[in-house]
């Protein structure tokens, strides 16, 4: 008679175990997220993880342990060195996620053809050795250093990591890969999470950074168990349009740096190339004389943009007024548009208006409302805002301008791209000398702001 295979139930949020199945996880409070996966054989596991330890480790006094000696790894890009935190720690699990198509595998590539000095071995399970040699020769550079195994079993690419002995791992992609003491289907639970606790334990042994790329579900998370995002050290997540050219890479947790950073890069018929100054791609591409612009100065993260708010303010052809955002919060638009009505005495109710972040951004810095409705009101007035005038306020239901959070940071990169004048709230208090050749404007509300930008 044939023996019962045992199950137990797992959360794909957070990876609670349930022996039964449940409508709503008990741990994280998620609906319908709980999936079936054959429980491991215990002897398999042990047998697998290789308990016997070849060295004996004792415990360790932190004041004893140097860690001058570990130098970070350059992976040859710049901006990615940075967004880790100046480069990828020894023995450290990276994992890149983003949708299809966004640029993972291709960023992934451009690393070791980057780096010829990074013995490197790409794990492919998605594509054949054929395919990766034509993307690369697409993207160019040295490949003299990296090598190319297709394989999809863990121990296998264990084993050849071990004999290869790299300087650095790229596994495409994690949900393709499967442990063979594991009896489920690559991709399921409990797969994804013996194969990350695998490459884990083979990173911290050998000191080999290993690159994991990551697919995502169709509302925006990795997929695959909450836990894969807890056992790795760094999470980057790919952000952008697909169909349009730009990509934002942005940290979302990093053991080893800050998570306030974020890499932008432009999709080329030659991989990716990184941009340095985000804001010269954001700012007016158009005469001057345009009236419906403002140029807001934003902060996502610890990075200054500067970028474009378009705004178009016509009368209403049917009798409800339309709102339309893209890139802005919509009913921030109809709370900002209410706050000059009421505030400031402009009558926009029997209006339509429409708003858009130029460059496909999408916003959520507060300190963006004064472009926007200064934006608003240069359309209505039919009037230019001169092109070397920004802003950085947040606007409060009275009417007032509120400061926003390092305001310096804001005034030197706008100093630095040329522009002349910065309005911002007269609450706002500096640390740093403002720059000469930029005038600080502050305004404490509404009404203010609109006699000092169009008397």
């Amino acid at each position: 008679m044939a023996t019962k295979v045992k199950s137990v139930w797992y959360c794909t949020s957070c990876g609670n175990e349930s022996p039964k199945w449940m409508g709503r996880c008990p741990a994280c409070g998620e609906w319908n997220t709980m999936v079936e996966a054959p429980v491991e054989q215990k002897k398999d596991r042990q047998a697998s993880k290789g308990r016997t330890p070849a060295v004996e480790r004792k415990a360790q006094n932190l004041r004893d342990i140097d860690y001058s000696r570990e130098a970070r790894i350059s992976l040859g890009m710049p901006e990615v060195d940075r967004i880790l935190g100046g480069g990828m720690v020894p023995g450290s699990l990276v994992l890149i996620g983003g949708e299809p198509g966004i640029g993972k595998s291709t960023l992934s590539l451009q690393i070791p053809l980057r780096c010829p000095s990074l013995r490197t071995l790409y794990v492919t399970g998605e594509e054949s050795a054929k395919q990766v040699k034509m993307r690369a020769n697409r993207l160019g550079g040295d490949d003299s250093q990296c090598f190319i195994f297709c394989e999809t079993m863990v121990e296998n690419i264990i084993a050849e990591a071990e004999a290869m002995k790299p300087d650095l791992m790229v596994v495409d992609s994690v949900q393709t890969m499967f442990a063979d003491s594991v009896d489920s289907t690559p991709g399921s639970v409990s797969q994804i999470k013996e194969v990350a606790a695998a490459l884990l334990r083979f990173a911290k042994d050998s000191g080999v950074p290993v690159i994991l790329i990551g697919h995502i579900t169709k509302d925006g998370y990795i997929a695959g168990p909450k836990i894969l995002e807890h056992i790795v050290d760094v999470v980057l997540q790919f952000e952008g349009d697909n169909r349009g050219s730009y990509r934002i890479l942005r940290g979302i947790k990093n053991r080893f740096g800050s998570t306030s950073e974020l890499a932008v890069f432009e999709m080329t018929g030659t991989g990716l190339r990184e941009v340095e100054n985000p804001s010269e791609m954001l700012i007016p591409m158009h005469e001057q004389g345009l009236s419906g612009t403002a140029v807001a100065a934003m902060l996502d993260g610890t990075r200054p943009l500067l970028f474009e708010v378009q705004a178009l303010v016509s009368s209403a052809v049917y009798g409800t007024a339309q709102r339309s955002a893209t890139g802005f919060d919509a009913r921030r638009l109809n709370m900002l548009l209410a706050v000059l009505e009421k505030r400031a005495g402009f009558h926009l109710s029997a209006k339509d208006v429409f708003l858009n972040m130029a460059g496909g951004l999408k916003v959520s810095d507060p300190a963006c409302d004064l472009a926007v409705i200064c934006a608003v009101l240069s359309s209505n007035f039919d009037f230019a805002i001169p092109s070397d005038v920004c802003f950085a306020g947040e606007v409060g239901l009275s009417g007032e301008i509120r400061p926003v959070a390092q305001a310096d940071r804001r005034i030197g990169e706008a100093a630095r791209l040329g522009f002349k004048r910065i309005f911002i709230s007269s609450y706002t208090s500096m640390d740093e000398k403002t720059p000469a050749s930029i005038k600080v404007v502050k305004v404490a509300d509404v009404p203010a702001l609109v006699k000092a930008l169009f008397k």
